[in-house]
């Protein structure tokens, strides 16, 4: 598993490849904790973390 400096490298890399209203977009979510908790309690995003952290 990546360490936590290449995971924020990583997340740095794929966030500077987003447009720049894309950017602001995911950036004001990320700030917002409620709703970065409302969109990770969906099932689709429970699913992708499933898989991002080798689960099935």
């Amino acid at each position: 598993m990546p360490n936590n400096d290449s995971q924020k490298q990583l997340l740095e890399s794929l966030i500077s490849q987003l447009n720049p209203t894309d950017r602001k977009k995911l950036q004001d979510v990320l700030s917002d904790k409620t709703a970065t908790e409302k969109i990770l309690s969906t099932p689709q995003a429970q699913e992708l973390l499933k898989k991002f952290s080798g689960g099935k």
